[in-house]
């Protein structure tokens, strides 16, 4: 069984969908149907969807070392807030270590928690 897409509230889905294919190094094609999605793998998207609240989510993606260099000098580069955990680490400007891998959070523009690990 795969994940096929998730649905990922937002205030403003095109904004969202450009914003996180660009930090995560990905193509945004454009809306579909309802949808702005943004296709992680062959086997998953995001769809990106207006809602009027947003109940904040976490997305965690496991990525090889090349993959974190690339992404996380984006987040570096454009100013983004990071953390080394998922609580009050959030914004504390540090990676983790855990499982010998390096970890990072941060917020996209809706306030989900994106989650990139080396060594799941």
């Amino acid at each position: 069984m795969d994940l096929n897409h998730t649905i990922v509230p937002s205030t403003d889905k095109e904004a969202s969908a450009i914003w996180f294919a660009r930090i995560m190094g990905l193509t945004y094609e454009g809306p579909m149907g309802p949808f702005c999605p943004v296709r992680i793998s062959n086997a998953l998207t995001l769809d990106f969807d207006d809602r009027r609240e947003v109940v904040h989510h976490h997305y965690a993606f496991a990525v090889n070392d090349d993959g974190f260099d690339s992404i996380f000098g984006r987040v570096q580069a454009e100013g983004i807030t990071y953390g080394s955990g998922p609580a009050g680490e959030r914004t504390n400007m540090t990676l983790n270590d855990r499982q010998g891998g390096r970890g990072v959070y941060f917020d996209d523009l809706n306030g989900h928690s994106i989650e990139l690990l080396t060594r799941a």
